[in-house]
């Protein structure tokens, strides 16, 4: 998608004059509203999920730009798109100028390094999840997209079931009655937690940019203990099974009840490594009323760790799932709160659903690639969109900070703060390498 003047250049024209004036914009935006144009797209990190959203997004779009800090990974991508410049540096690629999109689908600690670079550039972001590494992040990232009018969509694809969304209707359609506690777990993590750090420095692959790897990371020896897969569990890169299972599995319960954040959260489990999460743990979010919906206690189970059966008549539990339980009874919803059973199933024989409201998806990627198309003001924003994924990410990453500080935590969202445990402050935003600050 071109025009006489783009999107970037616009950017950098306003931010040469030191402000971004979107007022002018409007004939920019009147000219980009055509859904038979082709997006192009620049994808960073094209590796297991980015691969995923590679493919996902190529069906209809022009992949422009392909980025990664594998140069083995880079070039099996360019093998299929030929045409697309290739980087390893993600900040070298935002700058190319002409791009209309970013796939940002690096490890934990790089999303909003990458996303927030290339919104400043004006580009339309889809990012995996969680949102962000740490919970100042998430804001950055929301109030980049906001800045910017950009259409956006995290990485969570349960959001677009319309499964899910029927689920979310059913739920605030009261069959439930006062819902006063959620539970939610998963079977993760299946990657090494709870570990110290590993011993040697073995080199690094000469196909591996380290440094560009590390990005704002601290400084420390290559080891295929973070690389290519088990950087998860590692509190530098990644986010445990927290940030990489709970964007899934309580995103129905978080969007239905209306959630937003929590006042208190307090989380156990073992063991507690200085770099690395826990084998498994549990956390208690507690959140306060809304409106006319009452207080909610919200339990999140890892790793074997899971909510009493009794809650659902014995039922049997699988490896990731939420239960909602209410005055009127209790809810079983699968890992994306896609189906879901009823207890006791005696006096829920038969439901009567309501009148859909909530629009049917037409696929994740394809959801954003469409708002991207569009003009500000005919975006539809059900989707899994930033301001409301910061939301989300946020409050799965308090999990996080509870566990980290050792402490039960008292949080005031408006502050960004926690009010009770200053040392749990140190985890709400990380100190960058130089150069990486952002």
């Amino acid at each position: 998608m071109t025009d006489s003047i783009t999107r970037r250049e616009l950017i950098k024209r306003s931010a040469a004059a030191g402000a971004v004036i979107w007022s002018t914009s409007a004939g920019v935006w009147a000219q980009e509203g055509s859904p038979n144009e082709k997006l192009n797209i620049g994808i960073v990190g094209v590796g297991g999920r980015g691969g995923a959203n590679l493919g996902a997004v190529a069906r209809t779009e022009n992949i422009a730009a392909l980025c990664d800090v594998d140069e083995q990974r880079l070039n099996q991508a360019a093998a299929r798109f030929p045409n697309a410049k290739k980087y390893v540096d993600f900040r070298k690629l935002v700058e190319q100028g002409d791009l209309d999109a970013l796939v940002v689908s690096t490890p934990d600690h790089c999303h909003a390094h990458a996303g927030v670079a290339g919104m400043e550039m004006g580009l339309h972001c889809y990012c995996e999840k969680p949102l962000t590494h740490s919970i100042y992040e998430a804001r950055r990232m929301a109030k980049a997209a906001k800045r910017h009018k950009l259409a956006t969509q995290m990485g969570n694809q349960g959001h677009s079931n319309n499964g899910t969304r029927r689920m979310v209707e059913l739920i605030q359609s009261g069959v439930l009655g006062d819902i006063t506690e959620a539970h939610s777990w998963t079977d993760r993590p299946i990657w090494p937690q709870g570990i110290d750090r590993p011993a040697g420095s073995p080199p690094v692959p000469s196909n591996l940019h380290w440094d560009l790897w590390l990005g704002p990371a601290p400084e420390r020896p290559y080891n295929t203990g973070y690389h290519p897969f088990s950087w998860r569990g590692w509190w530098d890169f990644g986010t445990g099974a927290l940030g990489d299972m709970a964007c899934h599995i309580m995103d129905t319960a978080f969007w239905a009840l209306k959630l937003k954040a929590p006042v208190t959260v307090e989380a156990w489990g073992e063991p507690h490594k200085p770099e690395t999460a826990p084998t498994s743990c549990e956390v208690t979010y507690e959140f306060p009323q809304r409106g006319e919906l009452v207080p909610l206690t919200y339990k999140w189970y890892e790793r074997g760790r899971k909510p009493s059966v009794e809650l659902v008549e014995g039922a049997e539990l699988g490896g990731n799932g939420t239960i909602l339980v209410g005055s009127k009874g209790t809810m079983l919803l699968n890992t994306y709160g896609s189906s879901f059973r009823l207890f006791p199933e005696s006096k829920f024989e038969s439901v009567e659903r309501p009148e859909p409201y909530l629009e049917n998806s037409i696929g994740h990627h394809a959801e954003w690639i469409a708002n991207c198309k569009k003009r500000p003001r005919d975006r539809v924003q059900i989707g899994s969109n930033f301001a409301y994924a910061a939301k989300l990410t946020e409050m799965v990453l308090l999990g996080n900070v509870a566990f980290r500080a050792g402490h039960k935590i008292t949080w005031n969202s408006k502050r960004m703060r926690v009010m009770n445990c200053d040392e749990a402050n140190g985890f709400i935003r990380r100190d960058y390498r130089q150069g990486w600050e952002l």
